[in-house]
């Protein structure tokens, strides 16, 4: 094999920018927040984390208290963090020592941090998405709450569909719930965001838009990835390639090998149906991907050799496209970037 190694850049600048252009949809006196977690989808917690401090976000969120402790460990004292995936006594030690913030999800929850902490903490309800979340019986029986709980906050779960009805009915639910609760109110991620100031409250908590993908169409490319060509043969019709005979040649054929597959998040979904581009031109996956390799249909592109690249995520290419080929969503192409990629990163 190629000693050649696989690349992955991420243009933090595109990421900055992407976070000006949702922050400048934002209603007047709502803040923009920014989640990092799955380690930056997939982009890095502490250098994205830091570009969005430098920026000027404030508000941050992660899922889990361990994604908390490395990102403050990047942007330092002053930013708040929050998690997502609530409150555990187990890891009391890691919301101290970080200034971690939870969205305590239950009354438990609620009762442990109050047993275990005297710092601010938010509250996360269910407004009809039935994931996380107390329900409105259980908020109203914690009766009036401590003034230690800061944000309240619910999730959406159509927002990436504007006509879909359930957008309404959280809008209208989250209304009724935090009518008269102190603290900053946050119902909208990225697509909710997209739906109009209705549903912008006080925070709102920018995801997939920061990295480059729908729903936000305006955004900014922000991950290239790049694979080593290192074998090219040449196939007569009615050969095949690849595990399971998949592909097989139907006239001359040049297939070009190259250096990345599953275990560099290339799912295996995307065998016989991804594009990847050579110099500017398309050229479609023949065959299964393979833990360690993917061939692709070379014929009609310009010659190649091993040592020439091919663009996988770029100009070309966004993770909405990648995620279609393969029947799953950009989020997923994105956490699915795996960790034998030689990074760089441009900008900041």
């Amino acid at each position: 094999m190629s000693s050649l190694a696989a690349r992955l850049t991420v243009d933090l600048d595109a990421i900055v920018a992407n976070w000006r252009a949702l922050d400048a949809k934002t209603a007047l006196n709502c803040t923009t927040g920014a989640v990092v977690k799955a380690d930056a989808y997939g982009c890095g917690t502490a250098k994205v984390g830091r570009a969005l401090a430098d920026a000027g976000v404030n508000t941050f969120f992660v899922a889990m208290p361990a994604e908390g402790a490395t990102l403050r460990e990047a942007i330092g004292p002053g930013p708040l963090i929050y998690i997502l995936g609530g409150y555990g006594r187990d890891q009391q030690g890691l919301y101290s020592a970080h200034a971690l913030r939870p969205c305590l999800n239950s009354a438990q929850q609620y009762r442990d941090w109050h047993l275990d902490m005297t710092a601010p903490a938010g509250i996360q309800i269910d407004t009809g998405m039935n994931r996380l979340g107390m329900e409105a019986e259980e908020l109203a029986d914690l009766g009036p709450l401590s003034p230690q709980i800061d944000m309240i906050m619910s999730h959406m779960g159509n927002a990436d569909d504007p006509d879909h009805p359930l957008n309404a009915q959280q809008n209208t639910e989250f209304r009724r719930m935090t009518s008269g609760l102190s603290g900053q109110h946050s119902l909208s991620a990225t697509a909710g965001l997209l739906l109009g100031p209705d549903y912008h409250f006080d925070l709102t908590r920018m995801g997939i838009g920061l990295y480059g993908g729908w729903p936000f169409e305006d955004a900014r490319t922000v991950v290239t990835v790049e694979a080593p060509i290192i074998q090219v043969r040449e196939l007569t019709p009615q050969e095949t390639v690849g595990y399971g005979a998949t592909f097989t040649a139907q006239r001359p054929t040049r297939i070009a090998t190259i250096s990345a597959g599953y275990a560099d998040g290339l799912i295996r979904a995307m065998s016989n149906g991804a594009t990847a581009y050579l110099n500017g031109h398309p050229v479609p996956l023949a065959g299964r991907v393979s833990m360690d390799l993917i061939t692709l249909d070379v014929t009609d592109a310009p010659p190649c050799a091993p040592g020439d690249f091919v663009e996988l995520l770029g100009p070309n290419q966004s993770i909405d496209d990648m995620a279609k080929a393969a029947g799953t969503i950009g989020h997923e192409i994105l956490t699915s970037l795996g960790s034998r990629y030689a990074r760089h990163y441009d900008g900041m």
